[in-house]
């Protein structure tokens, strides 16, 4: 393919332009006219509409998340408020790839004729996707605690892509790392790579022992009650999606500090991100 489309999307998606169009692929644009790097590249070409820029293109590229508000596509780079309702209009009989597409969208995309493609769905790019996600977790936490990570006791919940990840960066730095999960096969897993076990029937005892504790888990698990046995100089970070596993508000009451780390990837290391989406795509294409 030696033409693609890209609207909307944020500085993973600019690089990922840079990138296509390096290896010699006609790029056109729209929605993305405040990236004024793209302007000198000649292989870019930025368009005046969407109907401009999907014509006689295969292959559309949109945000990753796709959209905010269920209403209009993530464009960060652009002046313009492009509706999913207005997008899918103009994008009849064509493939489009981009990243947490909610169910309605692919409703939308059916009516229309759109094959669509979750990129993050693919297991390739997850589990890429989740270094970045650890190291951004490891940021957060040696800038908002007073001491080292190395000797800190540190508990995840959850031990899926993420949990694994985190929990393997934050033994090699030297912390104590302690992980929550529900399956035998994970705490199987845990005593060979050394991480200390803990079952969710046994967390509330244990919770006033960390100083950094990291969710991974999208249902709410530190509740009022939870959190109440926690010390008040512990850390969270919540790396969940929505509704997340922490109850930030009633953290915050407590005394607790909270925070919610999502979209890690697209903050901490959008130019890896992007040479990540640019693998998974040329994946998707060779499997056609």
């Amino acid at each position: 393919m030696n033409q693609m489309a890209i609207i909307g999307g944020d500085l993973r998606i600019v690089k990922l332009a840079e990138m296509l169009a390096k290896d010699k692929i006609k790029i056109k644009t729209y929605g993305l006219e405040k990236a004024e790097n793209l302007q000198r590249i000649e292989q870019i070409q930025q368009c005046q509409s969407i109907e401009e820029t999907v014509q006689n293109v295969n292959m559309v590229i949109g945000p990753i998340p796709l959209s905010k508000d269920g209403i209009q596509i993530n464009t960060p780079f652009s002046i313009q408020n492009i509706t999913l309702q207005e997008l899918f209009s103009k994008l009849q009989e064509r493939t489009f790839l981009a990243g947490s597409i909610k169910k309605e969208v692919y409703d939308l995309a059916t009516s229309e004729k759109v094959k669509i493609i979750d990129i993050l769905e693919r297991e390739e790019l997850v589990v890429l996707n989740t270094i970045a996600t650890a190291e951004g977790a490891i940021q957060i936490a040696m800038e908002e605690t007073i001491k080292t990570l190395h000797g800190s006791n540190v508990l995840l919940l959850g031990f899926g892509r993420v949990g694994k990840t985190v929990a393997h960066m934050l033994q090699a730095i030297g912390a104590n790392v302690y992980c929550e999960a529900r399956k035998e096969e994970d705490f199987a897993w845990m005593k060979i790579y050394g991480y200390k076990p803990i079952k969710l029937t046994e967390l509330k005892e244990k919770l006033g022992y960390f100083d950094i504790i990291i969710n991974t888990i999208p249902t709410l698990i530190l509740k009022k009650e939870e959190l109440s046995y926690i010390k008040k100089d512990c850390l969270l970070i919540d790396l969940a999606s929505k509704p997340g596993g922490i109850d930030i508000e009633e953290a915050k009451k407590q005394g607790i500090k909270a925070i919610w780390a999502l979209a890690l990837p697209g903050k901490v290391a959008p130019l890896t991100s992007a040479e990540y989406i640019k693998e998974t795509i040329y994946h998707i294409l060779n499997e056609k």
